[in-house]
């Protein structure tokens, strides 16, 4: 809340026209903080865009406020709804952005597990499975969650296609990685189960479909969730994600720093050059090796030590 009550008032920015901002989800674990923070973007953007992330369904803090998440998905759209904020596609000047309601399943990981060291379950490590909770038909535990999640975008199709159909260049986005190759291999992470709770086909399915003629340099996705920061083109898609992440990464300077952050995505066009990010700047030069389970120097000595 203190860096975004930071941000100027009154449309931010120095560009011209309509200052825009995509949020990619993950604002606040409670719907009053959620709202509060949302009305003060709005005062300092022309327009902001939402969808929603895993945290901001948890109800955990809510004091049975909510039978299940998918009740609170309700109250948080509604808020958006009141406070001017865009959750389905609208188009602005020559750009589309179109927002993408998204969910993790465990069969999006297709890449070898890493089985050398211990590693703790999904229900331990994520949280997910604790501070969510869902009607009996639905459940982290297979694709029907993601796949619910996925056809409530069907409900924008009419709107998709008006802005395929009048967009020069369009902006999708979404809170959770429609790629796996959007997020370091098992062997460099900490948590090697990691891409199991972060992706979607689905997603990717969908997204793929929007920008199907979009022309080479057009098309953009925006994603959030790992914390990762990323600019690379797959497929003729920009994948792009600058996370604002948890203070005590930004006091290590893990994703940046000061001052790069709202990312300039857009000003007449998308930005053409590739913002640097270590990660993706990794992959940009070096093949992914989804066999090698060798742990990195670093997952190594942490694992040695807690495990």
């Amino acid at each position: 809340m203190d860096w975004v009550l930071r941000l100027p008032v009154g449309g931010g920015g120095d560009g011209v026209g309509i200052d825009a901002l995509v949020v990619a989800g993950d604002v606040a674990e409670t719907r009053d903080n959620f709202a509060r923070t949302m009305a003060a973007l709005r005062e300092r953007f022309g327009a902001v865009f939402y969808v929603p992330g895993n945290h901001d369904l948890w109800l955990r803090r809510e004091n049975g406020r909510y039978m299940d998440s998918l009740e609170k998905l309700t109250a948080l759209l509604d808020a958006c709804s009141e406070l001017g904020v865009d959750t389905g596609p609208r188009i602005i000047g020559d750009l589309g952005i179109i927002p993408l309601f998204s969910w993790y399943h465990k069969s999006f990981d297709k890449e070898k597990d890493v089985n050398s060291v211990r590693v703790p379950s999904l229900e331990m490590a994520c949280k997910d499975f604790h501070a969510c909770q869902w009607p009996p038909d639905l459940a982290n535990e297979d694709e029907a969650l993601a796949l619910y999640f996925d056809k409530l975008n069907d409900r924008n199709q009419d709107a998709i296609e008006e802005v395929k159909k009048s967009s020069k260049q369009i902006l999708t986005f979404s809170h959770f990685v429609p790629r796996q190759e959007l997020c370091p291999e098992k062997r460099m992470l900490y948590y090697p189960n990691l891409p199991k709770v972060i992706g979607s086909d689905f997603l990717e399915r969908r997204l793929r479909t929007i920008h199907d003629n979009t022309k080479h340099g057009a098309a953009c996705h925006v994603f959030g969730h790992t914390h990762f920061c990323w600019d690379s083109v797959v497929d003729e898609i920009r994948y792009v994600q600058a996370p604002l992440a948890y203070p005590r990464e930004r006091k290590r300077r893990m994703n940046g720093g000061d001052g790069w952050l709202p990312f300039c995505i857009y000003r007449d066009g998308f930005n053409p050059e590739i913002y640097p990010a270590l990660w993706s700047d990794y992959y940009n030069k070096n093949r992914r090796e989804p066999e090698n389970t060798q742990l990195a120097p670093w997952v190594a000595k942490y694992f040695s030590k807690y495990y």
